[in-house]
């Protein structure tokens, strides 16, 4: 006998109240053990499609449909026993006559008419986008039969209701055509082959067999949303590229389940060492506790998950000994020190600045290497004579680092190009778009020529720690290896599309080089976002308040609702909600059922500090874009729910927002 968890039992258990789920699992538990027991009060689905549903009692209200087929037992829904009868009554689980998947189909008479109607009368007015697809290629994309005529009435109006009727790979395939991806065709299974083991199967499908395995698999049902690979992302796993490749793509997009998934891949092969890594510790935790959902043991022995940060330092005390890094404060001071003794007038935050992004991040050890070097990350120009004065100070600086027996963290990076072994075959970095120019070009050095040696997952428009800078400077050219995601698969249409308009419709590279944020669809729907305006903290506080009480009414757990605020000070400010509060910087790859960003004031994003120590427009301009990026991050930290506010005056970019709502705020609250 086997026993079988369908996505949509997840989907459904997630909708019932924090005590109807305590009941539903225990329910589950004891038909995992013995499904004959007589308090489970069996009955046949009568009126089903499918002869092979039933329905188990979980308390007065609530039953579980079940599909039994062979001894073999389904959990495949659970809700009121209404709604469970109708679920089951209009659903059938089959084998897809073209791919040999098994799949749950809604059928397609029982679809309202109204609905089916719309679909019709609006492919009247707009151009329908599959008219031209044969019926052979919308079955090799797993389509059903009886949907293929509505799905070749789509249009872009209709294609993201009709993906939900639809089997995952269908609706999947269908959403990447829409967006001018032209879909891979589904593996096709022989007869005879067990359709349970297809690939599109198991994406839906998770066997269990215990008691403890099925408790681990509900009590994290969410984990399926973060590591699960969709068929418009494998490509970017399984191709082999003869250089540094690159995965690009807007918030929730899948570029970390892409990057998890690579390593996995990579390390297939016995000979391979993989190097998992990001740009901080946090980050590398979160990809290390996600490694376990998409590998098997064997592979995991075979993969690093580490920060890069962490590697540097670690590889350059096995190599070099232990050594002490210089804090900002130090290195600030020392520098300063060293314009004073030079009789040098400068500004301390271009000094640091001139430091960090020209003269340590690029390793620059002599004043004809800085003289002629071009203003890589910075858009200043700068007189030959003037580069001269500034040398002397940084010379200075570096002979007082080495005195007093002191390094930096991009000099750690540099020490190590060209010395020593470099332990691993692969390197697969995620949230690339904040790796510095020490880190790139180590990476370069160690594997940019080695075909699948690099490969990174990454957004500038998520990127809020780290200045921009042209790749190919540090040796790592990705053209012709660069691929966008176009199908967010995490946050809902709602969310997505309002928080897409914090961001130009292309972002361009500090080389020139364009990304295109036009084309992304959702595959889900949800409440519009809140955006809020008040004239009053306090009432800000109070109304945010009871938004989440009314979200814990619905079910949704504490754990499952981030606040994320731009200063500890308002941490503060809001820490007594119920719910996780935190700042947006900490948020970073994270995700939460709903998010609430608060305290979008106009002295607070854009940070007000950041703006005054700008020295001129060009700076200006890259503060104000780090800081549209980080709300922008914030934002499309949620799912399902999104709640923005700010009190009067507020921040720009939540006005920016709020124009585009058609209900102006009263004062009080919109």
């Amino acid at each position: 006998m086997t026993h079988r968890i369908a996505d949509t039992f997840y989907d459904a258990l997630a909708k019932l109240t924090p005590q109807e789920q305590k009941a539903v699992k225990q329910s589950a538990f004891d038909f995992q053990m013995d499904p004959s027991l007589p308090g489970f009060q069996m009955h046949r689905v009568d009126r089903a499609k499918d002869p092979n549903f039933w329905t188990a009692r979980v308390t007065r209200d609530i039953r579980m449909v079940i599909h039994k087929t062979d001894g073999d037992t389904l959990l495949a829904w659970v809700g009121h026993h209404d709604d469970a009868y109708r679920w089951a009554e209009t659903r059938r689980i089959e084998a897809h006559p073209k791919t040999g998947a098994i799949q749950i189909v809604e059928a397609r008479e029982t679809v309202e008419d109204v609905v089916v109607h719309r679909f019709v009368e609006e492919a009247v007015l707009l151009p329908r986008l599959f008219e031209s697809e044969t019926d052979e290629t919308l079955l090799s994309w797993g389509v059903p039969e009886d949907w293929i005529g509505t799905v070749r009435e789509a249009t872009d109006e209709t294609v993201l209701d009709i993906a939900g009727y639809l089997p995952s790979e269908a609706a999947d395939a269908i959403l990447a055509a829409a967006t001018g991806e032209r879909p891979t065709p589904s593996i096709a299974f022989a007869t005879g082959q067990d359709p349970w083991s297809h690939p599109d199967a198991l994406r839906r499908f998770r066997v269990v067999e215990d008691v403890e395995e099925l408790r681990a698999a509900l009590d994290a049902p969410w984990e399926k949303w973060t590591v699960f690979l969709h068929p418009a992302q494998r490509e970017y796993v399984d191709r082999d590229f003869n250089g540094p490749a690159r995965v690009i793509g807007s918030a929730g997009t899948g570029k970390t389940v892409v990057a998890l998934h690579r390593a996995v891949r990579l390390a297939a092969d016995p000979s391979a060492h993989v190097l998992l890594t990001t740009f901080n510790r946090r980050l590398a935790d979160l990809l290390r506790q996600k490694l376990p959902l998409v590998a098997l043991p064997s592979a995991m022995e075979r993969i690093t998950v580490e920060s890069l940060g962490s590697v540097i330092h670690r590889l350059h005390a096995e190599r070099f000994g232990g050594v002490d890094v210089v804090d900002e404060m130090t290195l600030r001071r020392f520098l300063e020190e060293a314009a004073a003794g030079a009789s040098l007038t400068v500004d301390p935050e271009f000094l640091f600045d001139e430091w960090s992004l020209i003269i340590d991040a690029w390793n620059v050890r002599d004043a004809e290497t800085y003289r002629d070097l071009p203003r890589l990350g910075r858009k200043q120009r700068m007189a030959a004579s003037r580069r001269e004065a500034l040398w002397a100070v940084f010379d200075a600086t570096r002979s007082r680092l080495e005195v007093e027996g002191l390094t930096t963290e991009a000099s750690s990076a540099h020490d190590l190009r060209g010395h020593g072994h470099f332990p691993w075959t692969h390197v697969v970095v995620d949230e690339a778009q904040d790796i510095s120019v020490p880190e790139l070009l180590l990476l370069a050095d160690a594997l940019g020529a080695s075909p699948n040696g690099l490969f990174f997952a990454g957004d500038i428009g998520q990127r809020i720690f780290r200045a921009p800078f042209p790749w190919a400077a540090a040796g790592i050219d990705i053209r012709g290896r660069s691929r966008s995601l176009k199908v967010n698969y995490r946050t809902s249409h709602q969310i997505r599309r309002r928080s897409d308009t914090l961001l130009p419709e292309t972002l361009v590279e500090a080389d020139g080089s364009e990304e295109s944020r036009l084309g992304v669809t959702s595959v889900f729907d949800g409440p519009a976002p809140a955006i809020r305006i008040f004239d009053d903290p306090h009432r800000e506080h109070d109304d945010l308040g009871q938004w989440i009480d009314d979200l814990r009414r619905r079910g949704v757990e504490a754990d499952e609702i981030a606040v994320l605020v731009r200063s500890t000070v308002q941490v503060r400010q809001f820490e007594d909600l119920k719910a996780q509060v935190m700042l947006m910087h900490d948020a970073k790859g994270a995700e939460f059922r709903a998010v609430a960003v608060a305290g979008l004031n106009h002295d607070v994003l854009p940070d007000n500090a950041r703006l005054l120590a700008a020295l001129d427009e060009a700076q200006l301009d890259e503060v104000m874009a780090t800081e549209r990026h980080l709300l922008y991050v914030a934002a499309t930290r949620a799912r399902d729910f999104l709640w923005l506010s700010g009190t009067e005056p507020v921040s720009e970019f939540l006005a920016d927002l709020a124009a585009l709502e058609t209900v102006p705020s009263d004062g009080s609250g919109q």
